[in-house]
């Protein structure tokens, strides 16, 4: 891959990012709307405008300091809210909507993909080399997104696709991890077990989608 400069590189993941945490979250609260659920619709969440997502942590403080300090970006968008008694089958219809995020990322991973092989097909166009790096960038940010959030870690979405299947004894202990994710997430960086659960898992995706595509 060729070089780029800073400002270079920032250009090149800030909108990928920013697709991926609002796409992320607008499919939640879309697909709770399709379930009887019209919180985020009330209160204008359902829409791709990046600025009614916009957490200042998790889209303004994080992805600056990780960009600053390591040249890469990643952040998360605030949580579309969820009313579960609005639902008709609670646990189905949790498990639902917690999926839809998560897929919606594979979706544009597989999106960000096509632009990138657009941007192959443009040759050595002004605006080919920039396309593909952006196309790329998006399908990483995109799988490390899916995979992060699958994760059975409350209250990541994977805590509650998890806390929708398992039996409802099973279920109410696990709900008692909620307050203490946050932490469970942080030992796991720490130590650095995340990294060894999800490199493969987005290795493996990130190779189906380059084959597929018939990316180089």
């Amino acid at each position: 891959m060729m070089d780029v400069t800073a400002a270079q590189k920032f250009a090149i993941w800030v909108l990928p990012v920013l697709f991926a945490i609002t796409v992320h979250e607008v499919a939640h609260g879309w697909v709770a709307r399709k379930l009887g659920d019209n919180t985020a619709w009330m209160l204008g969440r359902l829409t791709l405008n990046p600025i009614k997502h916009i957490d200042p942590v998790g889209t303004i403080l994080v992805p600056g300091l990780l960009f600053v300090t390591s040249g890469m970006i990643f952040g998360w968008a605030k949580p579309v809210p969820v009313n579960w008694r609005n639902l008709g089958d609670i646990r189905r219809d949790m498990f639902l909507v917690a999926m839809a995020g998560p897929m919606a990322n594979l979706f544009m991973a597989i999106i960000w993909g096509i632009v990138a092989k657009l941007a192959q097909y443009l040759g050595s166009s002004y605006f080919s080399i920039p396309l593909y790096l952006m196309g790329m960038a998006g399908i990483q940010i995109n799988l490390l997104l899916m995979v992060i959030n699958l994760l059975p870690i409350p209250p990541l979405d994977g805590g509650r696709v998890l806390n929708a299947v398992l039996p409802p004894s099973w279920s109410y202990v696990y709900q008692q991890l909620e307050p203490y994710g946050l932490l469970i997430m942080a030992i796991l960086l720490y130590t650095g077990v995340i990294v060894g659960l999800i490199l493969p898992i987005m290795e493996y995706f990130y190779s189906l989608i380059m084959l597929t595509l018939g990316l180089t």
